[in-house]
């Protein structure tokens, strides 16, 4: 859906109008611990930072035009400047969508707790109450309304602006409870410089317009600008109102109440209005955190996209939201706000340096851009996006000479740390990647595969019958059924399941556990490229849930291990008490593969030993491209066995899948065996690596008809 300008502007600018709640109190906090005569001088700072903020967004509005789809730091930085000076950009623009969400939520809260300031004992606990509430609700997939953003965010410009209207003729003497200690120095200019950093908050999110710009409607980029500069019209005046009056009413930094607080109580005097802008207030704060989990979700699968991010950042949930993106945001802003008690002075500290940085990137990259593509007038836009790059690179330097003692190291020194993680991350997927499609080429060379199979029996019960059943379906000749002695074992277990089965139960030895004694037997088994030993672990459950896992903690601590084994398949066989499956007259095998590389290809090694029906590699595109590119490759260099292309077009392979499964176990008597490649690395390198097999396995784990079977390939070095 694209967006008018009435409706894109409250969606995108919830986060810079926001700031309005805490930019000035953060300037006047900084002045009064220093002196207590200082506080007239926040108000020609917020001239100065209107200025700025005028700066960036005529700054921006060349960016929107120039960049139609997205103009955002990361990539106007990668297509300008290069990779390092793209990636410190996505870095700091990270760490602003974190910090965003823990200034916005404490100063909500804030403004609640002026209002009832029994409840400032529990600003942590409402701060992560409030925090959990937003998460749900993205994770869930809400649609952003537009009168959803819209109507609050309205109502919230008006209300201050009618706060500043009727302050500028009519106020009282602001009543400060619980003021901050005050200073008894001298103002100097480290002092002012200070204070214009901290009061600089108030440019925070004017870069979401540049990018979202083609949520607008067409023209794309005019529109944009227009919103731009309706944006920074009302930013600039709001604030610097709302900073006049602090003067005018007196109203100073409390422990108990925010100043905007303060300056509504002097206003209206308590009433209607006053509660208002203190409910509005919140909701608004709410909405610029909430626009912290579009962005960073977003950025973060771009960057796992590039290879710079783990895998895991571009999997969709259920909902199609980027979930993990979400999840990690929402652990780190929780922490922050814990450590930093929900304090807005104290999170404030952090804040800027990130946001600076990526504006200063960006503007740097459209000079860069002019300078290459010419056109109509480039001189002078090159000029506008030099000046902004200029003020907003010695803004970022302020902020670090002056906030950095004070907390701001904290994200000067986690800004370098995440650009390294990320081409350490780009580094160790480049040589997965040339390693994976070399190795391909030696699997498909090896010689015919060859397999054994062991069924770990641990009680006789309807699962165990499963599972023999289906391996001497499939498994060939070389089958045997095993058993592990433990506490709760029937003795008489080997006579009776010769009797069920007509095939003998070898007895293990139990002493070191079920795990230990199932790795023996198949440390005794040869394992090449070529020769594979499948393990099946049968697990009755008595309901469809996960909870039941716990029931089996052997099973797990098993499969588990197995899996770093070379050569070993683990084979589930999970069954729901009172649910037998009979024995299959038909199973096919489906082999799920990404590509032509070694994992893939030693899985399709693998289904060739197996005694099934028929054997076709399976491929969930996640587009046309994706597609044809698969197509084209298993063609040049496959294995002769046939390739089926699905389509997964929402980035989701969990319902494509179980519809394509579903439509083969319709046919009565047929199940399928699904064939995992799973790659098994060691250490730090396991969060690097997709997690679509845990997801794979939970979803087909009571799928009727289906055995899923992992095919591990080790990276262990």
């Amino acid at each position: 859906t694209l967006l008018p300008k009435f409706l894109a502007l409250p969606i995108f600018a919830s986060d810079p109008l926001s700031s309005v709640a805490y930019a000035t109190e953060s300037a006047l906090v900084v002045l009064l611990a220093v002196s207590a005569t200082a506080a007239h001088l926040v108000l020609p700072i917020s001239l100065a930072i209107g200025l700025l903020l005028a700066i960036v967004v005529a700054s921006y509005m060349q960016t929107v035009l120039a960049y139609e789809t997205s103009g955002g730091a990361y990539v106007v930085a990668r297509e300008n400047l290069g990779t390092l000076p793209s990636l410190v950009g996505a870095a700091a623009l990270l760490t602003d969508y974190v910090l965003t969400v823990a200034v916005s939520i404490s100063a909500g809260i804030f403004a609640i707790t002026s209002v009832a300031p029994s409840l400032d004992g529990h600003k942590v606990g409402l701060s992560l109450a409030c925090l959990l509430v937003i998460v749900l609700a993205n994770l869930r997939g809400v649609r952003e309304s537009g009168l959803a953003f819209a109507a609050p965010t309205y109502l919230f410009v008006a209300s201050i602006a009618i706060l500043v209207v009727v302050g500028l003729f009519r106020h009282g003497q602001a009543v400060t409870p619980d003021p901050l200690p005050v200073g008894t120095g001298t103002i100097t200019l480290f002092v002012l410089l200070k204070a214009f950093s901290s009061g600089s908050t108030a440019l925070t999110g004017v870069e979401a317009i540049a990018n979202g710009v083609n949520a607008f409607r067409r023209p794309h980029g005019r529109n944009a600008a227009v919103t731009l500069a309706v944006l920074g019209t009302i930013a600039i005046s709001l604030f610097v109102g709302v900073s006049y009056l602090a003067v005018e009413t007196h109203a100073r930094p409390s422990a108990s109440a925010s100043v905007v607080s303060q300056i509504a109580r002097a206003v209206f005097h308590g009433g209607f209005m006053y509660y208002a802008i203190q409910i509005l207030t919140l909701v608004v704060l709410i909405l610029a955190a909430n626009t912290s989990f579009q962005g960073f979700p977003r950025l973060s699968a771009l960057l796992a996209r590039d290879r710079f991010a783990p895998r895991q950042f571009t999997n969709l949930g259920d909902r199609l939201v980027f979930s993990n993106g979400m999840l990690v945001l929402a652990v780190v802003a929780g922490l922050l706000l814990w450590i930093y008690g929900a304090n807005t002075n104290s999170l404030i500290h952090l804040y800027v340096i990130g946001v600076f940085t990526a504006f200063t990137l960006s503007q740097a990259g459209m000079v860069r851009y002019w300078f290459r593509r010419g056109g109509s007038h480039w001189r002078v836009k090159a000029g506008v996006n030099g000046v902004g790059a200029a003020a907003t690179g010695a803004v970022t330097l302020i902020v670090v000479y002056t906030k950095f003692a004070e907390g701001a190291w904290l994200v000067t020194v986690a800004i370098p740390v995440l650009v390294l993680a990320m081409y350490g991350i780009r580094r160790h997927y480049d040589g997965l990647s040339r390693r994976m499609r070399a190795g391909a080429a030696a699997v498909l060379a090896a010689p015919a595969a060859s397999n054994r199979t062991l069924v770990v029996v641990e009680t006789l019960d309807e699962a165990a019958d499963a599972a023999w059943r289906f391996a001497r379906r499939i498994g060939g000749g070389d089958l045997r059924a095993v058993h592990v002695p433990t506490a709760r074992t029937d003795p008489g277990i080997r006579p009776r399941w010769f009797k069920r089965v007509d095939s003998p139960l070898e007895r293990l030895d139990g002493s070191r556990g079920v795990t230990e004694a199932v790795l023996e037997q198949v440390w005794r088994l040869p394992r090449s490229e070529s020769e594979f030993v499948t393990v099946y672990v049968p697990e009755l459950f008595r309901r469809r849930s996960l909870f039941e896992q716990a029931r089996h903690p052997h099973a797990l601590a098993l499969k588990f291990r197995l899996l770093s084994e070379p050569g070993v398949v683990v084979a589930d066989v999970p069954v729901l008490q009172g649910r037998v499956p009979a024995e299959p007259a038909r199973v096919v095998a489906r082999v799920l593969v990404s590509g032509v590389n070694a994992a893939s290809m030693r899985a399709v090694n693998y289904a060739r030993t197996l005694a099934v029906d028929d054997v076709r590699a399976v491929h969930f595109a996640f587009g046309p491209e994706d597609a044809a590119e698969i197509r084209s490759e298993w063609a040049r260099q496959g294995p002769r066995i046939p390739l089926e292309v699905d389509e997964a077009p929402y980035r989701d392979l969990g319902r494509p899948l179980l519809a394509y499964l579903r439509e083969l176990t319709a046919e009565p008597g047929t199940a399928v065996l699904v064939l995992m490649p799973e790659l098994v690395t060691r250490g730090w390198r396991r969060l690097l690596h997709n997690q679509k097999a845990l997801y794979v396995k939970r979803l087909l784990l009571f799928e009727p008809g289906v055995v899923l079977a992992a095919v591990p390939y080790q990276l262990l070095r």
